[in-house]
């Protein structure tokens, strides 16, 4: 009997899949191991205290808390796997020009949108500008050094206020300085700004600004580990 040939262009399954996150997870961060390996056993201890305390007379009562510590163990696990993987994910782009791109791209959640691709770019540094709207009004992030970013950020906004003088914009800076934000983080400061808008106001003010960006330059997202995809399986 022939042997099936197996189709190179199948997606691998999901231990697979989570395997080869944990593997790259592990590689770019040396604390990760021990972080799931808590997430994964303290569920694990907690219901079998709780199955010795409360049922300690029955036997199946404590088979079903330590089942359910189990599952609870798993469930910590795949989450706390999933943010680190971003993390590391991030790591392996954050100072290349782009990065904040790839971070638009992949993890902005509802309530935001914006282009992975830059509104602005120095020629000579590849310093970058790039912007996102969403309930918190207009968010500019610039990638690069802020003192280097900072004029070209107040360009964008005055361009921004003369068309849209009603909607608030925030600043972000994503570079080497110490009070910039990491590029992990992002997402969630963006989420983190006060809600202004919603969503018609939201769409509207995208088109309307739509205009701006056209016959601008932009940057490529870095090539390497796309952090979408190294995210781990959800559990069903």
């Amino acid at each position: 009997m022939a042997r099936t040939k197996k189709d190179p262009n199948k997606e691998p399954g999901r231990i697979k899949q989570m395997y080869d996150v944990f593997n790259m997870t592990r590689r770019y961060d040396s604390m990760a191991v021990w972080y799931l390996l808590l997430g994964f056993l303290l569920p694990i201890i907690v219901a079998v205290g709780l199955g010795v305390l409360l049922s300690s007379d029955s036997v199946v009562g404590l088979i079903l808390y330590i089942v359910a510590g189990v599952l609870g163990g798993v469930l910590a696990f795949l989450i706390i796997l999933g943010r680190r993987a971003e993390k590391a994910a991030y790591s392996q782009i954050a100072g290349q020009p782009g990065a904040v791109g790839a971070v638009l791209k992949s993890s902005l959640r509802r309530g935001w949108q914006a282009s992975e691709m830059p509104i602005n770019v120095s020629p000579r540094t590849q310093d970058a500008i790039y912007r996102a709207v969403g309930r918190g009004g207009v968010a500019l992030i610039g990638e690069g050094p802020q003192s280097r970013t900072q004029r070209m950020l107040e360009e964008e906004r005055r361009n921004i206020t003369r068309i849209l003088p009603n909607v608030p914009v925030s600043f972000l800076y994503v570079g080497p300085d110490a009070e910039s934000v990491p590029l992990h983080k992002l997402a969630g400061r963006l989420r983190k700004i006060k809600p202004v808008l919603r969503k018609q106001e939201i769409i509207a003010v995208s088109n309307r600004l739509s205009s701006l960006s056209k016959g601008k330059g932009g940057l490529p997202i870095p090539k390497g580990v796309d952090p979408f995809k190294a995210r781990a399986p959800r559990p069903r």
